[in-house]
């Protein structure tokens, strides 16, 4: 998505009530507010929380620039096009779905202040956060001022606590990502050393817990394992370091461009080792990065295959990504975003059709506790008291040819 932020580094955008794409970012907070409440007959119906006659109004704070601005921009972009979506059929009985966006630029202190910020202005709920340090500082003031927390793009067991009623995770976590990591390096292609490059914050931290647990519980550990610093690629010394201990294979905690940078240096004095990464890295962009230097890498995924569009969801998906921005490329960060939004118009909907006014986030949330499994479309979640994690599913891509493919395994 073309992007070109505000001079100050803090744009904002609305969306909703429009087919075509969103595309400009204004500075201004009041420019917004203004915008969002002239068309809502000024006040709120329920109280501040983001319900007004013919609106709701949610918020996101997600990178937009940097190492890591790929993954804000693709979020937002998959919440947008489920929006826009149920907008075009008239909303949610008739209210229309909107979005503030913030960047902050994955950075932790830049997603309290936008968190704040974002709550005071009186939103439903936040969606579409990008990564565990920014999620891991703005989730508790949400949940504080309970305010939802859905769909943040992190599969850290920090925000999967049975008393955290106000985060709504729509992915299976990394420790599930990773226990499928080594189970398919030792299982499928007999591996028995194997190295991690991991970024040096909680969100590396909860993937290299994750890769330890599931090597120690088939009686391994880890080769070697070298780090670099959040928002740089700084990663030549952690490559040096672990080509000494060499590894068959490296699992990979970071994001796109440091993974990148990291495989295509391994790759050029000589390492033969199988790199895998998670979701989180951002599958297109890395796609992007590694160019000719992609092929083998493997990926875990969280969400459907993007082109699989023989699930409903994704057939969807595909359509609303057409009709928001027809030159933007399927992707399964943005189609994680489109779940997340998805699932909120669903239980929204829900909601209305009960009969019990204009939604609530008390009812939201009672009402997905309740639900029991909720098909999105061939992808189902399922939530209840004390289980804040809507799906478990891990799947398996590997890039072949320039182009990323799901496999059940992985061959010699």
């Amino acid at each position: 998505m073309p992007y070109s932020p505000s001079p100050e580094g803090s744009a904002i955008a609305v969306t909703g009530g429009s087919p075509a794409p969103v595309r400009a970012l204004v500075p201004a907070c009041a420019l917004l507010l203004g915008m969002v409440a002239g068309a809502s007959a000024q006040q709120p119906e329920t109280g501040g929380n983001g319900v007004f006659a013919d609106s709701i109004v949610f918020g996101q704070s997600a990178a937009l620039r940097g190492p890591a601005g790929e993954l804000g921009r693709n979020m937002n972009l998959g919440v947008r096009i489920a929006f826009e979506e149920a907008n075009r059929e008239g909303g949610v009985h008739g209210r229309l779905l909107k979005l503030m966006l913030r960047d902050d630029r994955y950075e932790p202190e830049a997603a309290i202040a936008n968190t704040r910020e974002l709550i005071a202005h009186g939103i439903f709920a936040l969606i579409g956060a990008v990564g565990t340090p920014t999620s891991s500082r703005a989730a508790p003031i949400a949940e504080e001022a309970r305010v939802p927390y859905i769909g943040a793009f992190t599969g850290a067991e920090l925000l999967r606590g049975a008393d955290q009623r106000y985060v709504v995770n729509v992915r299976a976590s990394y420790y599930q990502e990773t226990d499928q990591m080594v189970e398919r390096l030792t299982r499928d292609l007999g591996f028995e050393r194997i190295a991690i490059l991991y970024q040096d914050d909680s969100y590396g931290l909860a993937g290299y817990t994750g890769v330890r647990q599931a090597l120690n519980k088939r009686q391994m550990g880890l080769v070697g394992e070298g780090t670099y610093v959040r928002n740089t690629m700084a990663v030549k010394r952690a490559l040096l370091d672990i080509r000494e201990d060499n590894p068959q294979a490296v699992i990979i905690i970071g994001a796109y461009r440091p993974a990148a940078q990291f495989i295509m240096w391994a790759r050029r004095i000589g390492m033969r080792a199988v790199f895998v990464n998670i979701s989180f890295v951002g599958s297109n962009a890395l796609l992007n990065e590694l160019g000719r230097s992609g092929d083998g890498v493997v990926v875990t995924q969280v969400v459907p295959f993007p082109r699989d569009t023989s699930i409903p969801v994704v057939a969807q998906y595909q359509a609303a990504l057409r009709e928001l921005d027809p030159s933007a490329e399927p992707g399964f960060v943005s189609l994680e975003g489109y779940l997340a939004g998805r699932l909120v118009v669903q239980v929204l909907r829900e909601i209305g059709e009960s009969g019990e006014g204009p939604p609530t986030r008390e009812a939201f949330l009672r009402r997905l506790e309740e639900a029991g499994a909720i098909d999105l479309g061939g992808f189902t979640v399922e939530y209840g008291p004390g289980d804040n994690q809507g799906s478990d599913a891990v799947f398996l891509t590997v890039i072949r040819e320039g182009r990323f493919v799901s496999v059940n395994g992985l061959a010699r």
